[in-house]
């Protein structure tokens, strides 16, 4: 049974008695036992709470480019490696010798350039002007003859026959000038340009071709990505893994990534550089930092993905893992607050504390709160620094009319003693 009903029959049985034996007994004034806390300014917290899973900072799972079965493992399971280590080699004689072979190819392409640029064009070039100096000094040679020829024809001292004989020498000796001039003349114009483009397309495609060899014996040979631990091996020496199938993974586990997934609301409050924590199976929290927030809803259920990231140098958190996530979305640093037991709601939404003056008598207080965390309230308004308010035995106070908790005092319970810790022996 309640107390106010205890000490309300109690109070109607002293005026049924006095009625019979003709006196009148003063009504005691109700008494109730309750818990009181100091309305206390201090720091409070919003914090969002959620499950999580982790995941490495990086990770690359590697796929080979080239089918062929593993000839050797380079590391084992759980070394630390680094970028650009040899991880595992597959077997790869035959792409090591068409790269073998391409090299040779492209030196052979890169030789005959040289060769092409600075010795056969300049020296065909050299020949034609050459030429064309010999066929232009044999036109005039032959123009001197035939002139001398026709001189002495008219002196009458040479046929007719002479002069014609000159004539189609000269006819000749121009010719073969024109021909020798119109060679140099290509040579000088696009003749030795277009040779030299044959030369370096060759030298080109040969380079290509190379690269392509190279980049397939290349692909027999899987190095790391990136700085951290082989996490798994899949496949033995001799064994060929399917199409698509990593043949070695690696992780960067340094930092670590929790994945969550909050409300739209709690997401609301949340933002990029917010403080976390993590909080693993031994209940022991690491320090985190949002790193972000998706602007995007969860299809499947309407949440927002965000992300935690901490330091994980020793370890300790294992990705794959589930934990519980605490973001920090508010933090006031100078907060009135109360326990959260000390706040009680109406029918109608409104909350409201039980006061407890300097004469231990309860007050029906109109609260606002703020933040609510961790078994804390922030009162924003109608509290003062330094007030108490009830705690255990409020909601009683709280049910009363407001007549009979005008009428009640309260009697403050003995503070309830910590337990001592035994003595080291």
């Amino acid at each position: 049974m309640k107390k106010a009903g205890h000490y309300l029959l109690a109070a109607t049985l002293a005026v049924s008695l006095a009625a019979c034996g003709g006196k009148k007994e003063p009504e005691s004034a109700p008494v109730v036992t309750v818990d009181v806390a100091p309305v206390l300014l201090s720091k409070i917290q919003r914090t969002v709470r959620a499950d999580g899973l982790l995941y490495p900072l990086r990770q690359a799972a590697i796929v080979p480019k080239v089918s062929a079965p593993v000839k050797r493992w380079n590391v084992q399971r759980g070394a630390r490696v680094r970028a650009g280590q040899l991880l595992v080699e597959l077997e790869n004689q035959d792409l090591a010798g068409a790269a073998t072979e391409s090299r040779a190819a492209l030196t052979q392409a890169e030789a005959t350039f040289e060769t092409t640029s600075k010795a056969t064009v300049p020296e065909e070039l050299q020949k034609a002007e050459l030429d064309a100096k010999a066929a232009q000094d044999a036109v005039n040679a032959q123009q001197s003859v035939f002139e001398n020829r026709q001189r002495l024809f008219r002196e009458g001292a040479v046929a007719q026959k002479d002069v014609n004989d000159a004539q189609v020498s000269l006819s000749q000796a121009r010719a073969q000038f024109e021909t020798a001039r119109k060679r140099l003349d290509d040579l000088r114009s696009f003749a030795q340009e277009q040779t030299l483009k044959a030369a370096a397309a060759q030298r080109d495609a040969a380079r290509g071709r190379n690269e392509s060899a190279q980049a397939q014996y290349s692909y027999s040979r899987l190095t790391s990505p990136i700085d951290g631990v082989v996490t798994d091996l899949p496949f033995y020496p001799g064994e060929t893994g399917p199409a698509g199938a990593a043949v070695v993974t690696v992780m960067d586990t340094s930092r670590v990534i929790a994945r969550t997934h909050v409300s739209q609301a709690d997401a609301a409050q949340i933002t990029v550089g917010n403080d976390a924590r993590l909080v693993g199976a031994d209940g022991v929290p690491i320090a985190a930092k949002v790193t972000q927030v998706s602007s995007a809803l969860d299809g499947a259920n309407t949440t927002v993905e965000v992300w935690a990231e901490a330091g994980n140098k020793d370890g300790t958190l294992r990705p794959g893992s589930s934990l519980r996530v605490e973001i920090v979305a508010k933090t006031v640093p100078n907060a009135l607050v109360i326990p959260q037991q000390a706040v009680m709601t109406s029918a109608t939404g409104g909350t409201f504390a039980i006061l407890i003056d300097k004469e231990n008598k309860p007050h029906l207080r109109k609260i606002a709160v703020g933040i609510r965390d961790a078994g804390k309230a922030q009162v924003s308004d109608g509290l003062s620094s330094g007030d108490r308010v009830a705690t255990t035995g409020a909601y009683e106070l709280f049910k009363l009319d407001a007549e009979v908790l005008e009428k009640t005092k309260v009697q403050i319970a003995p503070a309830k003693e910590e337990p001592e810790e035994p003595e080291e022996s």
